[in-house]
């Protein structure tokens, strides 16, 4: 959410943003909450030059009772009344205003770095740099599902029977495979020095629309029946959430956290056969991490973050690269964002297996996540990224490390977390 001082000073820039992200069915909002913002402060300035008559007129009631002027005083008194109606009136009135100027600015989209491609839709992403060399062997290599179930390791079918689509049973040494990159992501983010945490998997509507778009709610977002909760889509929601209300001193930051959580998606809408299998689904687990930090160095923070996930990706030998995405592909709160893609030697492309996100101030300002400076206190900048979402990520590890005899070769890093298994064999 932007300042409604930035936008009051800064109309042509928020509107030009607009026109950037392909949103111009928001222009109208700019001049609308610019109306509605001057209206309150108004508003504001008759309710306190009111307070300063009602101030005024007491001493001269004080007087007139002194001199014994009842009359006159019970005339003064009326004019209080009147000015107390009024105030009341302004703030029942100054209340709806503010409400109305703060839904319309949740939805004007955040300003873009400068360094954003333009660009309708995802088609339109750029490629930054790939990592490791994409390799496309000469056997065939059979969808995800298939590969799983050569050991035994999936289960669909029983799980569209206890859930219904979108649901799967891990089973035997992919669940355990499953569980291995969960643990190693944990470790590996440590030792880069971010603090463990489990979060809540549920969290409140203040939390939800202060970490998320009114539309991102929509379709992700599964509710609590009877219940002021949410199930989180991703840990990222709860993490940033842990700091609502906050005032950070400068020597607290940067808060540098790494989470593990389920996760649960509505995932509305048609797929295609690649998005099928384990691909998108509505229940996974995740590895997360995200960054309270300074201004200044939100910058920096963002680079190391999606460098985490190549880093990690290319230590289990899967080729990896990283794509810009465009504005059009910006949710509203992001500042600039990339995706990190793995190798599908199957599909012969790059897919999702990541997102790195820089929110600048607009996370921190609608939760109030605040840092107290030397001179001024300022709202601090968050980022998040995925280090690693398995079962997507599985795909991308079994099919680069699928053998022609139809074994799955584990790398050496991964080894340990296996009970010391080089590889999966077929059942």
């Amino acid at each position: 959410m932007l300042d409604i001082k930035f936008v009051r000073n800064n109309p042509d820039i928020v509107k030009e943003n607009i026109k950037k992200k392909f949103q111009d069915d928001k222009l109208p909002l700019v001049d609308e909450v610019l109306q509605l913002d001057q209206k309150n402060r108004d508003i504001k300035q008759e309710v306190e030059a009111l307070r300063a008559d009602r101030n005024k007129i007491s001493k001269q009631i004080g007087a007139c009772m002194a001199q014994g002027k009842k009359e006159e005083a019970e005339e003064l008194k009326k004019k209080v009344q009147e000015n107390a109606d009024r105030v009341e009136t302004l703030s029942a009135e100054e209340k709806q205003v503010e409400e109305k100027i703060k839904k319309i600015m949740m939805s004007i989209p955040n300003i873009i770095d400068p360094s954003v491609p333009i660009g309708k839709d995802d088609s339109e992403n750029v490629e930054i740099q790939k990592y490791g060399e994409p390799v496309v062997p000469d056997f065939e290599i059979p969808y995800h599902t298939e590969i799983m179930e050569n050991f035994n390791g999936i289960d669909l079918e029983s799980a569209g029977k206890v859930a219904g689509n979108g649901f799967y049973y891990l089973m035997g040494d992919i669940a355990r495979l499953h569980s291995a990159v969960i643990t190693y992501a944990r470790d590996f983010m440590i030792d880069r020095g971010f603090t463990y945490c489990i979060p809540p998997f549920m969290i409140r509507s203040n939390v939800v629309t202060g970490v998320m778009s009114f539309a991102e709610m929509d379709s992700m977002m599964y509710k609590i029946e009877g219940e002021d909760l949410y199930l989180i889509g991703t840990s990222e929601h709860s993490m940033i959430g842990k700091f609502i209300d906050t005032m950070l001193s400068e020597d607290q930051l940067p808060q540098t956290l790494t989470s593990y959580s389920p996760c649960f998606r509505k995932e509305k809408g048609a797929h295609g056969i690649e998005e099928r299998g384990v691909y998108r689904i509505h229940q996974f687990e995740k590895q997360e991490m995200i960054v309270v930090c300074r201004p200044e160095e939100s910058k920096t923070w963002y680079d190391k973050l999606w460098q985490n996930t190549v880093d990690l990706f290319r230590s289990l030998d899967i080729p990896v690269r990283t794509l810009e995405c465009c504005s059009g592909d910006l949710a509203d709160l992001k500042v600039k964002s990339c995706d990190v893609e793995a190798w599908s030697p199957r599909q012969k492309k790059y897919f999702e297996v990541g997102s790195c996100s820089n929110l600048g101030d607009a996370q921190a300002r609608r939760l109030g996540i605040r840092v107290k400076g030397t001179d001024s206190k300022y709202f601090a900048h968050t980022l998040n990224n995925t280090v690693v979402a398995p079962p997507r990520m599985l795909i991308a590890f079994l099919e680069n490390n699928l053998q022609e005899d139809g074994s799955v070769r584990i790398p050496e890093v991964l080894q340990p977390y296996m009970g010391g298994m080089k590889k999966i064999e077929k059942k």
